[in-house]
């Protein structure tokens, strides 16, 4: 079977940063806003995001308004009952689908690894050209990332069944459609191989990133 080409450039896309970890381990609330390296660590990948998509909006539920120094749309969860990070997806794709109607996909990532690869978007979409897998998730070091992918909007619906009949994990709904997954290189960073995906959780990886930040840009 023939798979037809297809070009998805960032006019195309509309970014989705997800929110919605508790933070547990670092004692609750929203990791995002808490300070990394001067400054909120969602500002540190906002800086590395935003430039790969053309609209981004933040999904988290509760109270917005502690989002309103970023001057992002902020969409909540249009399923209900805390059912994971593809309501995140979800309410991604309906926003995009109401706001941006030339966007074909939504790329999302999750607010606590400020080290986000600057072609990620980029990457994801050509990793999908010419393929018959319909959704891209990131990987690193052999292991995936399910909340960091790009997905086609023309799936809200399906998606939205889906969650209704109780699928809660990300690649069993995304293998429904074919799940590509493509790997991202580590970084080398001050003579030290680093995920791209590092993400904080813990006070101590916390300063580890922090000094990490500087030493990555350029």
């Amino acid at each position: 079977m023939t798979i037809p080409t297809m070009t998805i450039s960032n006019e195309n896309i509309t970014g989705v940063l997800l929110a919605g970890g508790q933070s547990r381990r670092m004692g609750g609330g929203d990791k995002g806003l808490l300070e990394i390296a001067g400054r909120p660590m969602l500002a540190h990948v906002l800086e590395r995001f935003v430039p790969q998509v053309h609209h981004v909006i933040l999904n988290a539920n509760g109270d917005a308004e502690r989002f309103a120094a970023f001057g992002l749309p902020v969409v909540a969860d249009t399923i209900t009952g805390n059912v994971g990070p593809l309501a995140g997806v979800l309410a991604g794709m309906r926003w995009s689908l109401d706001n941006a109607v030339d966007a074909t996909h939504i790329a999302t990532a999750s607010t606590d690894a400020p080290l986000l690869p600057d072609d990620l978007v980029a990457s994801l979409a050509k990793a999908l050209n010419g393929r018959k897998e319909r959704i891209a998730l990131a990987a690193s070091g052999g292991h995936k990332h399910p909340v960091i992918g790009l997905w086609p909007v023309d799936l809200a619906d399906d998606l939205e069944a889906a969650l209704k009949d109780g699928v809660r994990k990300v690649l069993h709904w995304t293998d429904r459609h074919g799940t590509f997954v493509h790997e991202f290189a580590f970084r080398e960073i001050s003579g030290r191989k680093i995920d791209p995906f590092f993400n904080a959780n813990t006070p101590e990886e916390f300063e580890e990133v922090a000094t990490l930040i500087p030493q990555s840009i350029g």
